[in-house]
């Protein structure tokens, strides 16, 4: 039963607005070829070691809203729209420290295990994280680690919107790049068959996002839009921008996908 505190029937005409915009650009998102060529094991492989990069650059752009949103400094000052902190700490609890079992991990650390039930290659994600932990910049580590490159294009792009859009603009990345398209990619992705249970923990990872983001967490990022946009339609506008930066660079990553596949031994 879904919680009434994320019953949400608002309309706002800048919303409706840039929904309307977007979504040529989103059914591109929604309706790419690549989740049914998910179809042999080497695929999914190839899929799941490019795909990581988006799950962690995912972690940045809702922190970079956690720090603009919220107040992480000492002294504590109350910041931000109400909605909105109770959105971002609500992701950041469940994409940190979901509970698992008996236990807790993140949702990123799930997605690794995952990985590696599968047989996929972590270490170009392992190189990056140790990277970044010695203080190397986002774009150097990406080289450096040797990141496949569609992963690496998809992140740079994101990591442009976290390092110069305003918070307006990364909401709007947030809400319409990341959680409104989530349930319909991922309810193609979890067809996947498995006939061995390699994919289990995967699985695992896909089914909690469907259920969070289209139950709970995509009609909160509608009303922190909202929050942050107000009647302002330049606001509106920009957000439009980013959006459709952040959703041509998805398609583009699920195109370069496909042709990972080409280039594989089935």
């Amino acid at each position: 039963m879904s919680d009434n505190r994320y019953s949400w029937d608002r309309t706002h005409p800048g919303l409706s607005g840039l929904q309307a915009a977007i979504e040529p650009l989103r059914r591109q998102v929604v309706d790419h070829s690549v989740y049914a060529e998910l179809n042999s094991r080497p695929r999914v492989r190839a899929f799941l070691e490019r795909h990581v990069f988006a799950v962690w650059d995912f972690m940045s752009l809702l922190k970079s809203l956690q720090r603009e949103l919220t107040s992480v400094d000492v002294p504590w000052l109350p910041t931000g729209p109400t909605a909105s902190r109770r959105l971002i700490n609500e992701i950041v609890l469940v994409e940190e420290s979901d509970q698992l079992g008996e236990g807790f991990t993140s949702h990123f650390e799930l997605y690794l295990d995952g990985m590696r039930q599968a047989g996929a290659d972590t270490a170009p994600m392992t190189a990056f994280l140790e990277l970044l932990g010695s203080g190397t910049p986002v774009p150097e580590a990406l080289k450096l680690a040797q990141v496949p490159a569609a992963a690496a294009d998809f992140t740079s792009i994101t990591w442009s919107i976290i390092e110069n859009a305003p918070v307006h603009c990364r909401a709007a990345a947030f809400a319409f790049g990341r959680e409104d398209l989530i349930p319909e990619m991922f309810e193609q992705v979890i067809r996947i068959e498995d006939p061995d249970g390699t994919l289990t923990v995967f699985k695992d990872y896909l089914a909690r996002h469907i259920e969070v983001d289209g139950e709970q967490h995509t009609p909160m990022a509608m009303q922190m839009l909202i929050d942050l946009c107000g009647d302002d339609q330049q606001k509106w506008d920009e957000c439009g921008e980013t959006v459709r930066t952040a959703l041509a660079g998805r398609v583009e990553l699920w195109t370069s996908v496909q042709t990972a596949f080409e280039e594989l031994t089935d």
